[in-house]
């Protein structure tokens, strides 16, 4: 057993009973119900006194009955800052963002807004229906509410957009239609104010979706990146910039794209990212060291701020 591993064991020791939300009623309900059981694991391991709770089958004021939680919803309830308004009326500290960057990380449309805003790069697009603008194809397609790249469809013609744009209609109202970047896809984690070690994502589909990310066996996880340290240090603070315009805390990770230039282009911000032994987060820190139960105690640690 590592020494950080004592000594994040010995910190967790006055945090109490840890409620571990998973499951909920989102398109990525069984995603969120792996990391929940991921994360249960790792914390009764850790002699943490742990309880898994769904919020579609238990009775939410349980949650009165712990002293913190650990978030591990995915998606609409659990992702957009519903849980943690709830978390905030009872009291009861909570993992990553708050409702504000909760709900506004949740939201693609307004995430990019920020993003533009502050002079951060981001690709052209628009949302379908609302000051359409002509785009190069190909193109991609996705509902502007949902994670785990479900909904989403790359597509070379109109008649394509036409029909990808219905198909993401039926998990949101509001469906983002943005230029396609061709290139690197690269992953930043976040946690406790820095950025872990960049991946960088390599898949034969089109591009890194719901089968890639959680079916195929051939998608590549590269850490080291491959990317110079100059440019590792530059998309490193590129998410970290980006994370902190949304107003997210705690932990996360921030997804970019890399144009065949070089330039850098950022997707989207993900505050609950999925959290088993094959996520992206956990891979992250094992590169810089960090076990996944002792990553599981330092993210529920930042959260309860017990030192």
């Amino acid at each position: 057993m590592s020494t950080n591993r004592i000594s994040v064991q010995q910190r967790l020791a006055d945090v109490g009973r840890v409620a571990v939300l998973a499951g909920g009623r989102s398109a990525e309900r069984e995603v969120s119900l792996n990391s929940g059981n991921a994360v249960l694991g790792a914390l009764l391991s850790l002699g943490v006194d742990a309880q898994l709770l769904d919020p579609s089958l238990d009775n939410i004021h349980q949650l009165r009955e712990f002293d913190a939680c650990f978030i591990a919803l995915h998606g609409r309830g659990g992702e957009d800052g519903v849980i943690q308004g709830v978390l905030e009326f009872l009291h009861v500290p909570y993992t990553g963002s708050g409702v504000m960057a909760s709900a506004i990380g949740m939201d693609k449309v307004k995430t990019k807004m920020i993003w533009q805003a502050a002079g951060l790069p981001i690709p052209q697009g628009y949302v379908a229906g609302q000051n359409e603008k002509e785009l190069p194809f190909p193109l991609m397609v996705k509902p502007a509410h949902e994670g785990s790249s479900i909904g989403m469809c790359k597509v070379d013609d109109a008649a394509q957009l036409a029909d990808a744009i219905a198909q993401a209609h039926k998990f949101d109202a509001d469906v983002l239609v943005e230029q396609w970047i061709s290139g690197g896809e690269f992953t930043v984690a976040i946690l406790n104010g820095e950025a872990l070690p960049a991946i960088r994502l390599e898949t034969p589909n089109s591009f890194y979706d719901y089968d890639a990310k959680y079916k195929a066996n051939t998608t590549r996880y590269l850490c080291p990146c491959g990317l110079s340290a100059d440019k590792e240090r530059e998309l490193k603070a590129l998410a970290l910039e980006a994370f902190d315009q949304v107003g997210c805390s705690g932990w996360g990770r921030v997804d970019v794209m890399q144009d065949e230039q070089g330039n850098f282009y950022l997707l989207e911000v993900n505050t609950v990212p999925g959290m088993t032994d094959h996520s992206l987060v956990p891979m992250a820190a094992q590169a810089s060291g960090m076990s996944f139960p002792e990553l599981v105690g330092e993210i529920l640690l930042v959260a309860t701020e017990v030192k």
